[in-house]
């Protein structure tokens, strides 16, 4: 297969074309020949145009890849090595919503001949892949696993990130029998420099994907209890951080809401595979509730100080995307903040230079503002994005009241705004 792949006799196809199938599928195109497949004709059209649309590439990462981009499902017949990386998300219960999974594995279904390899990306609990996508795999193709091969090798995209690139972060791989693994493991070693770690089986794969993320929501949901108690002592959790940082071996998390698609949601698919396995969760349901009550903790805290200055309150959120630098607003948490700051009456004005105005108003019914040169009652600076971390004291002093509260949630401006009243998590 590898050889095949190699001299361009067979074709590559990746599953879901987002944040993380596209970056894999240029990089891939660039040794292989690929098929870029993804049910959204409006993505296609744009990535045909060398657009990404998660605004993460430039045009210029498509240069030089012999890739095609498709909807259609008879070009994706030409494949016959699939890598899927279509979201996995949780629905309103927090409950895994393995439907983008099972649509791909079945259109994957439709197309599998004898020799094929699948491969997964998307992160899930362990056990989902022999257990949920296999099935649908043979019961469509009427293939049986060993007619075609199977394997798990979790995404390690970070979002904004330019310095951890796929090509030099290590990519674990594993499959369903030795020549599977073998073969997986010298297909992503031809785009990953920084090499490739064999799991023993595809279960532990999946696993470790699953605790990457469970372990920094633990940590940060650590920092944000601190951050509530030292709070209510009246000291700032920045600065006890940064006094307990001086030691060698300190994990340096901070606090902060935890929304995107990964950190946010991945814990859920453990919490879910262990209730079903009967054993219930502790200390990662108890992560989840605190880092999940952030939101509303930071509204009341904006809501009892405007309240208390102003009789027709205004407030300025200053970014909407769930981390810095990136246009991705999926699960951000601050829009809990927002509708709970509405639903007391209290005006408020959204502002990011990153977000899309239309995909805001699109997710969550949001209008970004055009302007926003009124005096506040109240500013939340939700992530460090570039431009904000550029501004200075008049900046804000400009915007708001004498009265206003800066709510800083990443401590950006700490003792550097002393002329409004401060706080941060």
């Amino acid at each position: 297969m590898y050889l095949s792949l190699q001299k361009k006799e067979k074709k590559l196809a990746v599953i879901g074309l987002g944040y993380v199938g596209l970056p894999i599928a240029l990089e891939f195109a660039k040794h292989f020949s690929v098929i870029g497949f993804d049910i959204n004709q409006k993505r296609i059209d744009m990535m045909r145009n060398k657009k990404d649309p998660s605004n993460e590439l430039e045009s210029d990462a498509f240069d030089g890849c012999d890739i095609s981009f498709t909807a259609d499902l008879d070009e994706l017949k030409q494949a016959n090595f699939f890598i899927v990386a279509v979201p996995t998300p949780v629905d309103k219960y927090n409950v895994p919503d393995l439907t983008p999974l099972e649509k791909a594995s079945e259109t994957i279904g439709k197309v599998l001949k004898k020799g094929d390899y699948v491969v997964y990306e998307s992160t899930t609990y362990p056990g989902c892949t022999e257990d949920d996508c296999l099935p649908i795999l043979e019961s469509i193709s009427g293939l049986k696993l060993g007619d075609f091969k199977l394997g798990y090798s979790p995404e390690r995209i970070n979002p904004g990130d330019k310095v951890h690139t796929l090509s030099n972060v290590v990519k674990v791989v594993s499959g369903s029998d030795k020549e599977a693994l073998d073969v997986i493991a010298q297909v992503y070693e031809t785009v990953v420099k920084a090499g490739v770690h064999r799991a023993s089986c595809i279960k532990v794969a999946e696993a470790s994907k699953i605790v990457e993320n469970t372990q920094r929501d633990l940590n940060i949901a650590l920092m944000n209890e601190l951050s509530i108690i030292f709070d209510k002592i009246g000291i700032n959790t920045f600065e006890v951080l940064e006094a307990a940082g001086t030691k060698w071996n300190f994990l340096k998390f901070q606090p902060g809401l935890v929304g995107g698609h990964c950190i946010g949601v991945d814990p859920y698919y453990l919490t879910y595979k262990s209730s079903a396995l009967g054993y219930e969760s502790k200390v990662i349901s108890a992560s989840r509730f605190i880092n999940d009550d952030m939101a509303k903790y930071v509204a009341r805290k904006i809501i009892t100080h405007v309240l208390r200055n102003s009789n027709e309150p205004k407030v300025l959120v200053k970014g909407l995307t769930f981390k810095e630098n990136v246009s991705d607003i999926r699960n951000s948490k601050i829009v809990e903040t927002v509708k709970e700051l509405i639903a007391f009456n209290i005006k408020v004005d959204l502002e990011d230079p990153y977000a899309e105005a239309e995909e805001v108003l699109e997710e969550y019914g949001l209008q970004l503002s055009e302007k926003t040169n009124k005096k506040y009652d109240a500013v939340i600076i939700t992530v460090p994005h570039k431009p904000y971390t550029e501004l200075s004291q008049k900046d804000f002093e400009d915007i708001t009241h004498p009265h206003a509260l800066i709510a800083d949630l990443k401590g950006i401006f700490k003792n550097k705004i002393p002329t409004r009243k401060y706080w941060s998590l």
